[in-house]
């Protein structure tokens, strides 16, 4: 009869051998990695020339390519995406508040060079590694209650810093507390993401970098100018009249006396001609101020649509439908008179 102490000392053994056959692997794939040329090598040499980089700054790039997943040397030069994704994977394996100063500076140096920064409009944007000083924030505390309009003050390549100024009834902000912040792309989106406190300063908050960021188009359907009064009807049983400035399946913007906040959300009622009355919950997006001339009492503010609005929607389209045809075959009747 077999021991089972023999038994519990063989599944060890082989348990042993296992471990150490797996460790040897990964040791094997990261000397290759970390020491074969990859596959791109040329590519990546040649594009390399082409933006000057120092001889700091490639060895930096190096580095943060071979410790990514990415078999493709050359990957990261081609796409912001792709270099935010290798850049942010090397600081969490490296620690980034360890990483020396001069490499911090290189990588912030090579996304400048590559043109990967918010600045450029072609440029996708992935994290917020990627955004400007001087960039306007919109912040929310205690679950959206509380809106703040704040500005970057500074970043660098560990953390981020943005304007917060304190009145006597919002209540007090901690390290570690969550709070979402939100930034408006000119033309492109609405990027969000939700991030903890790391410290307080006297009028400022400092901000660990997220590579999550949430992306919220701005304009994804054409837009029909429009002039309609609206209700609006907020969460505290408020109400107030307004005016609907455009139209499009995935969004409006409204025109109201008294100022919204991105993120609130607000039902509305209005007239949709030839189609009756629509009853719809709508997301602010941006708060424009006073910018039209024929409405110069009126905030001006984009929204979305929000909750169940999909029979609206379909109306909205066949509305715009129907004014589009209408405005070509007006068109039509005029070059032939």
């Amino acid at each position: 009869m077999i021991d089972p102490l023999q038994i519990v000392w063989f599944a060890f053994v082989i348990t042993l051998i296992l471990a150490l056959l797996v460790l040897v692997e990964i040791h094997r794939i990261n000397y290759r990695r970390e020491n074969e040329d990859m596959f791109g090598t040329k590519a990546f040499d040649e594009k390399v020339a082409i933006f000057g980089f120092t001889d700091k700054e490639k060895r930096t790039l190096d580095k943060i390519i071979r410790y990514s997943s990415f078999e493709n040397k050359d990957a990261v030069l081609n796409s912001s995406g792709l270099f935010e994704q290798a850049v942010t994977n090397f600081y969490d394996v490296r620690d980034v508040f360890q990483v020396r100063d001069e490499t911090l500076a290189a990588v912030e140096r090579i996304r400048e060079k590559l043109n990967f920064t918010a600045s450029n409009p072609l440029t996708e944007v992935y994290s917020t590694r990627q955004f400007n000083v001087g960039d306007r924030i919109d912040l929310f505390l205690d679950n959206g209650q509380t809106f703040k309009h704040s500005q970057i003050l500074r970043r660098n390549e560990k953390e981020w810093a943005i304007s917060y100024e304190k009145t006597s009834v919002d209540s007090p902000v901690i390290p570690n507390q969550q709070i979402c912040v939100r930034w408006t792309r000119p033309d492109d989106a609405l990027y969000s993401a939700i991030v903890p406190i790391r410290y307080v300063e006297p009028g400022v908050l400092v901000l660990p970098h997220s590579f999550s960021l949430d992306k919220r188009q701005l304009r994804r359907w054409v837009r029909e100018p429009v002039s309609f009064p609206v209700e609006i009807f907020f969460d505290d049983g408020s109400e107030c009249g307004g005016v609907l400035l455009d139209l499009s399946a995935g969004g409006i913007m409204i025109g109201l006396p008294r100022e919204c906040f991105p993120g609130q959300h607000v039902r509305i009622k209005f007239e949709l001609p030839s189609f009756g009355e629509e009853n719809v919950d709508i997301e602010i997006l941006r708060n424009l101020g006073r910018r039209n001339e024929n409405y110069p009492h009126y905030f001006c503010m984009t929204a979305s649509f929000s909750g169940a609005f999909g029979w609206t929607q379909e109306r909205v389209l066949q509305y715009l439908f129907e004014t589009s045809k209408a405005r070509k075959k007006n068109l039509k009747w005029v070059k032939q008179g």
